[in-house]
């Protein structure tokens, strides 16, 4: 089984309903949801939030709403490892067993169906465990990643766990 998981918590501090906000015409959380669903990739596409108009939109966009993420996972300080593992922990539970998984933030606007296709096969071809989208930038370092033999890994593990904030 291949599950797309996108982490959508409401109560955003920086951006008031952020996974909602109309971009382009749209709700943001649409077009992560679309790419899950255009790619073809999955056998189900879950939203995991705390939040019920996430919830409904979601639905309506064809997306699994199957549960309410969990208040100890869904404050400001949560990480995305917890809401990951929690999903697939109830995906057992329901006697699914995700072969793979894909996490897809809710604001990533601009992943396509190509993309997730693309990444797909190359875990494929690779024999890899995992594959993260990454972007060159100039500020701040902390949190970067590098390339060695072509492994990717935390240049300073230290900021492993620390907030983008």
């Amino acid at each position: 089984m291949k599950v797309a998981i996108i982490p959508a918590r409401g109560g955003s501090k920086r951006i008031p309903n952020k996974n909602i906000r109309i971009f382009n015409g749209n709700p943001i959380i649409f077009y992560s949801i679309k790419a899950a669903i255009d790619s073809m990739c999955f056998d189900r596409v879950i939203v995991s939030t705390d939040d019920t108009k996430i919830s409904k939109i979601a639905k309506s966009l064809g997306a699994e709403v199957p549960f309410v993420r969990p208040e100890e996972i869904s404050d400001d300080f949560s990480g995305i490892i917890p809401v990951l593992k929690h999903t697939i922990q109830w995906l057992e539970k329901e006697g699914f067993k995700p072969d793979y998984f894909c996490c897809i933030y809710a604001t990533a606007p601009f992943v396509t169906a190509v993309d997730i296709q693309s990444i797909f096969k190359q875990i494929q071809i690779n024999n890899s465990d995992y594959c993260i989208a990454v972007s060159k930038f100039t500020y701040p370092i902390q949190r970067a990643l590098q390339i060695k033999d072509g492994m990717i890994s935390m240049l300073n593990l230290d900021y492993f766990n620390s907030r983008s904030q």
